[in-house]
């Protein structure tokens, strides 16, 4: 990527913070946290990685995305309106009854998502079974699923683990959004999910780290590798931080799902006001 390209996705990085946090400030509900941790994630995959036609979301050929953490939903639904696959005005009805987009991913309102998610791990699942059906149909399309660390604490994620790595399912990746926390505190003090790398190469499956998850540049370099894996599943570890981007949630496992007031609201988005302006000052 060159710094043209670079610059743009951190603008849209700030864009998507800000409309989660708008999101979840007008439904007085929703979860932040999680949400704000995955956004460069989001936006590498969706702008940068995946095999996709902007003007066709629903292209037969196309990569297939699964939010298996699909309580992070609002930064998905962020990127859909930047790719212009949804009205923005439709994310101000965010966990309205009268919007299509839901609290979690609901393909029934909204075609475009993949699968419907919310029951942590049973992405894993699904996007196992699209990876299997594509290489039986002898598609060249990959499967991207975004995990949690907590979905690494329940039994169907590594039953799809085993399956994959046992069968070799090479065009599909998971991306671990490592952040550490999860609704009741620190993951490792919960159900410790570690050693994470030395379970899934266990597993026959091909790993690679990113040390930090809110880096564009590493995160392109390891889906890149990815995509070159011949032989094996692969999963990307990407470490990030919980709130990233609004400084008191940032590393607080309250945030995980918490209610905004009016001066938390306008604090956050004081602060990604500021972001945006020092990054467009660089133009």
């Amino acid at each position: 990527m060159d710094s043209k390209e670079l610059l743009d996705l951190k603008l849209k990085a700030v864009r998507v913070r800000k409309d989660i946090v708008e999101m979840t400030y007008r439904a007085q509900s929703g979860h932040q946290g999680g949400a704000l941790s995955w956004v460069e994630i989001g936006l590498i995959l969706f702008f940068k990685i995946m095999n996709l036609k902007k003007e066709d979301p629903l292209w037969e050929d196309r990569d297939r995305f699964i939010l298996s953490k699909g309580h992070a939903c609002a930064t998905l639904y962020s990127i859909w309106s930047l790719l212009g696959w949804i009205d923005r005005e439709e994310l101000w009805k965010f966990r309205r009854v009268d919007g299509i987009l839901q609290g979690h991913p609901s393909r029934r309102r909204t075609p475009i998502a993949e699968t419907s998610t919310g029951s942590l791990s049973q992405g894993t699942s699904v996007a196992l079974g699209m990876a299997l059906g594509l290489k039986m149909w002898g598609r060249s399309s990959r499967v991207y699923a975004l995990i949690s660390d907590a979905e690494l604490q329940e039994g169907q994620t590594w039953e799809a683990v085993e399956t994959a790595g046992n069968r070799r399912i090479s065009n599909l990746t998971f991306v671990l959004d490592f952040n550490g926390l999860q609704i009741e505190g620190d993951v490792r003090e919960i159900n410790d999910p570690t050693p994470i790398k030395d379970k899934f190469e266990a597993f026959k499956w091909k790993v690679r780290e990113v040390e930090d998850g809110h880096n564009f540049s590493q995160l392109y370099e390891a889906l890149e590798w990815a995509t070159e894996v011949e032989d094996a599943p692969q999963l990307v570890v990407a470490k990030t931080i919980k709130g990233k981007g609004v400084s008191f949630m940032e590393g607080r496992y309250e945030w995980h799902s918490k209610v905004l007031n009016e001066e938390l609201y306008r604090k956050a988005i004081e602060e990604l006001d500021r972001a945006e302006v020092e990054l467009k000052d660089v133009l």
